[in-house]
């Protein structure tokens, strides 16, 4: 990483989701895209991170052991309403009934899992300002 006066920041994002594999997948492909990453199995610790550190876009499942995703938004939300206004909710539960009110109501991407790669880097791009490049490789899958 280039860290001279005027080499731009990195965008930071972190990820928060109970699912191992899924939440390192992400993590590498938004990596490779330029992104700098965090991920957190934990909502408790992730909640920690997003209050202590600079984060420009979170990635969020719904359902996590201690603290599912829609109390942890609503935590950030107190907090932090500027970053709260940056997230990506991602769910095989979207039509779960706890979270069925949260999603009619909140104003936040949710993506349905298995989530298309290139479906949720254009969300991040979008959220995070920053451009994307439309012919990104034909060969990524959904997760």
């Amino acid at each position: 990483m280039d860290t001279s006066p005027g080499a731009p920041r990195k965008r930071h994002v972190l990820v928060v989701d109970d699912n191992v594999a899924l939440g390192n997948f992400f993590s590498e492909i938004l990596k490779l895209h330029g992104y700098d990453a965090t991920f957190e199995t934990d909502a408790v610790l992730a909640l920690k991170h997003a209050l202590n550190q600079h984060t420009d876009a979170v990635i969020c499942d719904l359902q996590m052991p201690h603290l599912d995703g829609d109390l942890f938004f609503a935590t950030v939300e107190r907090t932090n309403p500027n970053l709260a206004r940056r997230f990506i909710f991602v769910t095989g539960l979207a039509d779960d009934g706890r979270f069925q009110k949260f999603i009619s109501t909140v104003d936040a991407p949710v993506l349905r899992k298995p989530v298309p790669v290139q479906q949720l880097l254009s969300e991040v791009d979008r959220i995070t300002g920053r451009e994307w490049d439309e012919r990104a490789d034909p060969t990524l899958k959904m997760v």
